[in-house]
């Protein structure tokens, strides 16, 4: 398995720079994901690592060795595409063994005839039946071997897919968002189906997904991106309790991590706005204004003026063994036109609050479960000694 660097690589489409320096490693076995939103390059990054898009500048090491213009087959990859990339005319057995068949291919096998024979000469070879027999029954597939695409189920041809990059044993598993056309219940499956063949195969597997819900339940380490740069590289954990920066805090996390303007006014008074003021008993940084943020399942949800921020409740979701609750601030605005979710901050409880919209309601907080960020560049802050005596 390759140890994969990252040095300054670049990719450029004529003047549209889409990656810029970018400086990373792939340690050998991990499951790697790429996560960020649509158009932040990291498909394409996918593509630099297979061999399918080419380098604009900077070096990409496989094993120290510098591997820019490296053919695919040189690169040892398996690549699963987000469109399953089937043959329609093949059967599920014949998507399966076609890289096997593809390993055994000359220049003579362009004749049509010479190539007609030579695959059905390849397709009966009893090692590479056995290997297609055994991919198919490790991922469920042996009583749909002799179907083709068109009568399978998105969450079978998915499969198939992952069959056929498995298949050839590769060094290096390449996944470009291959759920994203499931619905809800199929990813799930896919998921741990995933996760189970990392954990079977122990090989690396990098894997590009925008749902933070995907990076967050496979990954070993995830590569946070935005805008083709890198945001964060770190574990889950890392990631969800540590952002590095804003964006990363509102990316990850559903709810979003509540992220609250405010200013350190004399000793400990956080405030928002003309008129709401509280206490925070803990740490605060030296900036004299910073963004507070809390995660929604940190916050604490009280009825009537119980905690320490006075809110209101604007938006109830109710989603069975948990609710989520949206609350203005009473300083807030609520935006030029309407509702604007970015104005309220979350609360995730257990069960249902009896609350209703409208309802007035305050919350609370415990001072180590807050992030500090620089209010112009988003950066996060490390907060200092604490400013006050704590208040009981």
């Amino acid at each position: 398995m390759p140890h994969i660097e990252f040095r300054k690589v670049a990719k450029s489409f004529g003047h549209n720079t889409v990656i810029g320096g970018f400086d990373a490693s792939v340690e050998d076995g991990e499951f790697l994901v790429l996560l960020g939103p649509s158009g932040c390059g990291k498909s394409t990054l996918l593509r630099m690592i297979a061999g399918l898009t080419e380098i604009s500048g900077g070096s990409l090491l496989f094993d120290g060795h510098v591997a820019n213009d490296w053919t695919p087959h040189q690169r040892g990859v398996a690549f699963v595409f987000q469109s399953y990339a089937l043959y329609p005319h093949m059967t599920v057995r014949g998507n399966i063994a076609f890289p096997l068949v593809m390993d055994r291919f000359r220049k003579w096998h362009h004749i049509p005839v010479v190539n007609a024979i030579q695959r059905w000469r390849a397709m009966r070879d009893p090692e590479l039946a056995a290997s297609v027999e055994r991919i198919a029954r490790q991922l469920e597939l042996e009583p749909l071997l002799d179907r083709r695409p068109a009568s399978l189920s998105g969450g079978q041809r998915q499969r198939v897919a992952l069959a056929r990059s498995l298949v050839r044993n590769p060094s290096l598993y390449l996944l470009d968002e291959p759920l994203s056309n499931l619905d809800a219940k199929l990813r799930t499956q896919m998921r741990s189906e995933i996760s189970t063949l990392h954990r079977e195969v122990g090989k690396t597997f990098i894997y590009v997904t925008h749902d933070q819900v995907e990076a967050m339940t496979m990954a070993t380490r995830i590569i946070v991106m935005n805008h083709g740069e890198i945001q964060q590289v770190d574990t889950p954990d890392g990631i969800y309790d540590q952002p590095a920066n804003t964006f990363v805090a509102r990316f990850v996390g559903a709810p979003p991590m509540n992220l609250i303007p405010v200013r350190l006014a004399e000793g400990s008074r956080l405030e928002v706005g003309a008129s709401l003021a509280w206490t925070h008993a803990g740490p605060l940084p030296a900036a004299p204004a910073a963004i507070l943020g809390v995660r929604p399942e940190k916050l604490r949800l009280f009825s009537g003026t119980g905690g320490m921020i006075a809110a209101q409740v604007i938006v109830i979701e109710r989603l069975g063994a948990e609710t989520v609750v949206g609350c203005r601030l009473d300083d807030r605005p609520a935006g030029d036109h309407g509702l604007n979710t970015d104005d309220l901050v979350f609360v995730r409880i257990a069960g249902h609050p009896g609350l209703h919209h409208g309802d007035a309601c305050s919350l609370s907080y415990a001072v180590e479960d807050a992030a500090w960020f620089d209010s112009a560049s988003g950066r996060r802050l490390e907060a200092g000694p604490v400013r006050h005596n704590p208040v009981a």
